[in-house]
């Protein structure tokens, strides 16, 4: 990415020099993986071995497909141990407390969506209704110690995440116009799976298509494990009413979700595939071009055009199967969150029984006035720039507009 700091460039092309010669500065072995997240925490045991074939398959994409720059090789290095690390201490946590996974976790709701649909909004808002329980970035990403209900608001691990996410402003400042982030802002659901290296959130970051591919249609059954201990990991000594998450990678693996959590509460978020698609894969591009001099839209987004196709067709297979009660699952259009953000939340709370207090309510639309959707710029995409077909991504995105009677946008800026 040309418009990557001087001092970045450099780095990216003294790493490069080195690589050619046969140097390589930044491992990404799993070995070397392993053996240095154990030397960092002094601990040894990962757990379950569920997470093996997923790791070394994502290793495998980041060498051979993620045409990684030094930086790209740094940011992946750092990001995976940190999950390695993660893990460790969260297995010798539970095995010294093991009563922390006799802990229910009753009636959780779920935002469940294609990417670019308001989901990320929704979820913010309902951060602002103190009955949620929502995870936030800093804690998701530094879960241990667990938080504490008494230093919540103070925990010095704000910080540390806030820092770390400021760097990603200052190298790509773009980013922030298509999704706004905060150690204090509501934090996916793909943090929590990363540590069992079932997670989409690295062909966000990284150019990883064969891994992102088999994620698509994987056995999430151990990653839904991790999954709840990282909740009750998180609400041990910081308990709420109830837990209200997000993430656009449940459209796959909606099953899953519901044979883990029999009781949740599914909010499915809609819009038109043709701007999901666009919208992600210009925001994936942006990340990847930190990550590698080699970004290229027109390939992310046909990856996300027909992978974003079988998300859809999961999700509606597994809807039209009944399994999934219509007590317990709304469905939310993003041209109706768009006209009225506060009154589809109420919609949802009405749908599940939920009351949506008075002070909750102001507290959302505070939060709306505060964070318009152009507060950093307008987030600007439009079809030319992928080199797709509208008549091809109509046809792959047929089942669920049909099902769903999807409305479609003007792409006019």
């Amino acid at each position: 990415m040309s418009s990557l700091p001087l001092p970045v460039r450099l780095l990216n092309f003294g790493g490069g020099a080195l690589r050619a010669v046969g140097v390589e500065t930044v491992k990404l072995d799993f070995d070397n993986l392993l053996q240095s997240a154990r030397s960092n925490t002094g601990l040894s045991d990962f757990g379950e071995d569920d997470f093996i074939a997923p790791l070394q398959m994502l290793l495998e994409g980041l060498e051979k497909e993620a045409q990684l720059s030094q930086l790209g090789r740094m940011i992946a290095r750092t990001d995976i141990l940190r999950n390695l690390e993660n893990r460790l201490g969260l297995v010798d946590l539970l095995r010294r407390h093991p009563e922390i996974e006799e802990q229910p976790i009753d009636k959780p709701l779920f935002v469940v969506g294609p990417p670019r649909s308001g989901t990320t909004i929704f979820h913010d808002l309902l951060a602002m209704d103190p009955d949620n329980r929502v995870p936030l970035s800093w804690e998701a990403c530094y879960p241990l110690p667990p938080p504490e209900t008494a230093t919540y608001d103070t925990d010095p691990r704000i910080a540390r995440c806030q820092a770390d996410l400021d760097q990603v402003d200052k190298l790509i400042p773009e980013f922030k116009k298509m999704h706004p982030m905060g150690a204090l802002r509501a934090q996916e659901c793909v943090t929590m799976t990363s540590v069992d290296a079932t997670s989409m959130i690295w062909l966000a970051q990284f150019y990883v298509p064969t891994y992102d591919r088999w994620i698509m249609d994987c056995d999430m059954s151990s990653a839904f494990r991790w999954h709840r201990r990282y909740l009750q990991v998180l609400q041990w000594k910081c308990p709420g009413v109830r837990w209200a998450l997000k993430s656009p990678q449940h459209m796959w693996h909606l099953e899953y979700v519901h044979r883990e959590y029999p009781d949740a509460l599914i909010v499915q978020t809609h819009r038109d595939p043709v701007k999901s698609v666009i919208s992600m894969s210009s925001l994936a591009n942006e990340l990847h071009g930190l990550a590698s001099d080699h970004a290229s839209l027109t390939r992310v987004a046909e990856h996300y055009a027909e992978g974003l196709a079988r998300g859809y067709n999961a999700t509606v297979d597994y809807r039209k199967t009944g399994r999934l009660p219509e007590s317990q699952v709304v469905d939310l259009y993003f041209r109706d969150f768009i006209a009225d953000q506060v009154g589809t939340v109420r919609r949802a709370y009405e749908h599940f029984g939920l009351a949506l207090s008075d002070e909750a309510a102001r507290a959302m639309q505070a939060f709306l006035d505060d964070n318009p959707a152009d507060k950093f710029g307008k987030h600007l995409y439009q079809l030319e720039d992928t080199g797709l077909d509208m008549d091809w991504l109509r046809g792959l995105f047929t089942n669920y507009e049909t099902y769903f009677d999807i409305p479609r946008e003007s792409f006019e800026q």
